[in-house]
């Protein structure tokens, strides 16, 4: 119960700042379309590049939002009110995780559609570049809201962010862009599915643990 109620929290906080959503989705589709204006209208080159950009550009713009998941309940005091109130803070990160997912994570799924027309990919590699980036925003969410509780009260957090939150990502990152590739070229794509669900299921028990324990260092 405790979980559904603080979901709903984090999603009625979003839309009260729904200029941070904007600014995500808007920060990738133009980073996103850069490539193309810059490598110009070959098709077998934007078709080999695609599924790099695309990766490198969502999990950059999911990061932007990412800096302030506790920040405002850390500087008002509400998270020294949800633990005296008995909340774990693992079930706090957790919640805060999916509700980063939900509110940037499933837009730049939608943003992303899109983009690979742009980028000349086929309608038939659609069902799994969705499942990959879906499984690589939530572990983004997962990763990024344990390193954030980290670096939760450091004076540059900003640059601490990125700084933890990039090499833990990196398996994630080589493993989506490989499967799109086996994909693209029709060869076997199910080993790195596999990895890459490999590495979700490692962070979705860990990361929120973890970034309990951050949560509780930096209130103490």
């Amino acid at each position: 119960m405790p979980f559904i109620l603080l979901l709903q929290r984090e999603i009625l906080l979003s839309f009260r700042h729904a200029s941070d959503t904007v600014g995500t989705i808007l920060f990738f589709i133009l980073t996103a379309t850069l490539f193309p204006l810059a490598l110009g209208p070959e098709p077998q080159k934007l078709q080999q590049i695609a599924p790099a950009i695309l990766w490198v550009c969502a999990l950059l713009a999911a990061l932007l939002p990412m800096e302030r998941i506790y920040q405002q309940d850390y500087e008002d005091g509400s998270l020294d009110q949800f633990f005296l109130l008995g909340i774990s803070p693992s079930t706090l990160a957790f919640t805060k995780m999916t509700g980063h997912w939900l509110c940037t994570g499933i837009p730049l799924l939608c943003a992303s559609i899109p983009l690979t027309i742009l980028y000349n990919l086929p309608i038939s590699i659609l069902p799994i570049f969705i499942i990959s980036l879906s499984l690589g925003t939530a572990c983004q969410s997962l990763v990024g809201g344990m390193t954030n509780s980290i670096a939760l009260g450091a004076k540059k957090n900003s640059f601490l962010l990125p700084l933890l939150t990039f090499p833990l990502l990196t398996p994630v990152l080589i493993f989506g862009t490989m499967l799109i590739d086996a994909k693209l070229n029709n060869l076997a794509f199910l080993p790195n599915l596999q990895l890459l669900g490999a590495c979700f299921a490692i962070a979705l028990p860990f990361c929120p643990l973890a970034a309990g324990a951050g949560l509780r260092l930096a209130i103490e």
